[in-house]
């Protein structure tokens, strides 16, 4: 008799795409990302974040994963670090374009730079399809919207991308 896996291994086995998920809620900010995956994580564990069966495992805890992205900006907002955080991160970091990224290549970082200047929720829904490979009502539901504003997103999204795309030298 096979068992069916319990949810802190289906969690495990998703840990990649959490990861992914996490750096595009955050803007690709590894801190904040490595904080809000774990934040997640331990809601989960000590039962703050309850999976109820609306969905699947996976779609739930990529919106637990945004909620609590979202809630660690907020707190930042409130406590006025954020301008700090630009400010500091326009002095002291490289562009995409002037860092040197061993572990893209030349089309990958110009698809990061383009994902980057779409709209949020068009990022989050192109994100959610193509790299977390969620159907567009499971990406809704993750993004907390309706299934027709995910496909509005995905739709511009998509034209956008290719446009942006396009325009690379």
């Amino acid at each position: 008799m096979v068992m069916a896996p319990t949810l802190i291994e289906l969690l495990e086995s998703q840990h990649a795409q959490s990861w992914g998920w996490a750096l595009a809620c955050c803007e690709w900010q590894h801190a904040s990302a490595e904080d809000a995956l774990q934040e997640a994580y331990l809601r989960v564990l000590d039962g703050r974040a309850r999976f109820d069966s609306q969905s699947s495992e996976k779609t739930w805890f990529f919106g637990v994963i945004k909620h609590v992205a979202a809630e660690q900006r907020r707190k930042q907002a409130r406590q006025g670090l954020l301008q700090v955080f630009y400010r500091q991160r326009a002095a002291n970091e490289p562009t995409v374009e002037a860092a040197p990224d061993l572990e893209l290549d030349q089309s990958s970082r110009a698809l990061r730079q383009a994902l980057l200047v779409l709209p949020a929720r068009q990022r989050e829904i192109l994100h959610l399809v193509f790299y977390s490979e969620l159907s567009l009502a499971e990406a809704a539901t993750a993004a907390g919207m309706s299934v027709g504003s995910a496909r509005t997103h995905y739709h511009r999204g998509k034209q956008r991308l290719q446009q942006l795309l396009d325009e690379q030298p």
